[in-house]
């Protein structure tokens, strides 16, 4: 046998040595092991009560005491109040909501929505609105335009945003928010002439809006889905 011959062999009893080492150690099953979660389970959704009603319901309850998905819920909600109870029960079924992050995220789209309904922005808003409240919208931006009236706004601030209620509507996630706004708006006819709003004072606008995401789905955007004023 020549040297390259005893050099290759030496190689490949090494390999066949670490193999074998490595399927000992990484291939070994111990009859403990977890089964994969599944957040999107259909069987948990078709058993949620008040399914088939259209009204919002409360998903059913996952007893996992001290997972760490809900330390998140925890320190947004009080725990023991309807809300801390209904955000958990979103989070078994989407393990990556997180209460603080969702309200940041509709801060910014809430600002967006306002400014581009009064700048008849559609692009801004169709990929940011539902179906049926983009409509809305397109509708009044159309009346606006033919009367020939243009909307002025200067978006001041949030004063207040929080979360009022969360659960499932038609396999959406649905959560609803108050949101406290300081705006300048006014509207002005087809001569400049003011006929709503006040260009030099801020005013105070108090909303409810709902956003809903598809839970089946893997897009992770959430849509505004239902809008009213807090009276």
């Amino acid at each position: 046998m020549g040297s390259n011959d005893f050099v290759t062999l030496f190689f490949l009893v090494a390999a066949v040595l670490i193999f074998l080492q490595l399927r000992s150690v990484l291939g070994r099953r111990t009859g403990n092991e977890k089964p994969p979660f599944e957040p999107y389970n259909q069987r948990d959704v078709s058993q949620a009560p008040g399914g088939d009603d259209g009204k919002l319901v409360t998903l059913p309850r996952r007893e996992e005491g001290g997972d760490e998905r809900f330390s998140a819920i925890d320190a947004f909600a009080k725990p023991g109040t309807s809300l801390n109870a209904s955000l958990r029960d979103l989070v078994a079924f989407d393990a990556g909501f997180n209460p603080k992050e969702f309200l940041n995220g509709a801060r910014m789209a809430y600002e967006m929505i306002v400014t581009a309904f009064a700048e008849g922005d559609r692009k801004t808003l169709k990929g940011l609105l539902s179906r049926e409240v983009y409509e809305g919208f397109d509708s009044a931006i159309s009346e606006r335009g033919s009367r020939g009236e243009t909307m002025k706004s200067t978006f001041v601030g949030i004063e207040k945003a929080e979360i009022k209620q969360a659960g499932i509507k038609d396999n959406e996630e649905q959560v609803t928010v108050r949101v406290v706004c300081q705006l300048i708006t006014a509207t002005f006819d087809k001569d400049g002439k003011l006929i709503d709003g006040d260009p030099d004072a801020v005013s105070e606008v108090n909303d409810i809006w709902t956003f809903a995401r598809d839970i089946r789905s893997r897009d992770p955007n959430w849509k505004l889905v239902a809008t009213e004023s807090e009276q």
